[in-house]
């Protein structure tokens, strides 16, 4: 994906990668059924990266408030860092969120599986 016009790397990739970093650290600390959704996400995309080229997304969890957790995230290149921030996530259960989002767009009428 590009950035407008520009043969640039594109800050919706960036922040879609960070967004899979931070999934990847909450993966293994959490119970069966449960999953995480992004909340909030606060970036700056500092660096621009041509298109092609290798960039990775990183997190670290920086505070748990109950099923609120808040992760620093950063993407670099081969050059250094071209993006950092917070984002947060909120830990649900997987069938729960589904079954109320299906709710939410059917308003209680019958509903695709």
């Amino acid at each position: 994906m590009r950035s407008g016009s520009l043969p640039v790397f594109a800050t919706p990739s960036m922040i879609a990668l960070m967004e899979e970093a931070a999934c990847k650290v909450l993966q293994g600390g959490l119970e069966p059924g449960e999953t995480t959704v992004g909340t909030k996400m606060d970036v700056s995309h500092d660096a621009a990266s041509g298109l092609g080229a290798k960039i990775k997304a990183f997190a670290r969890v920086d505070e748990v408030d109950g099923k609120i957790t808040t992760l620093l995230v950063w993407a670099q290149d081969e050059a250094g860092i071209i993006g950092r921030g917070s984002h947060e996530r909120a830990t649900v259960k997987g069938e729960r969120l589904v079954a109320k989002a299906k709710e939410r767009m059917y308003g209680g009428l019958s509903c695709p599986q």
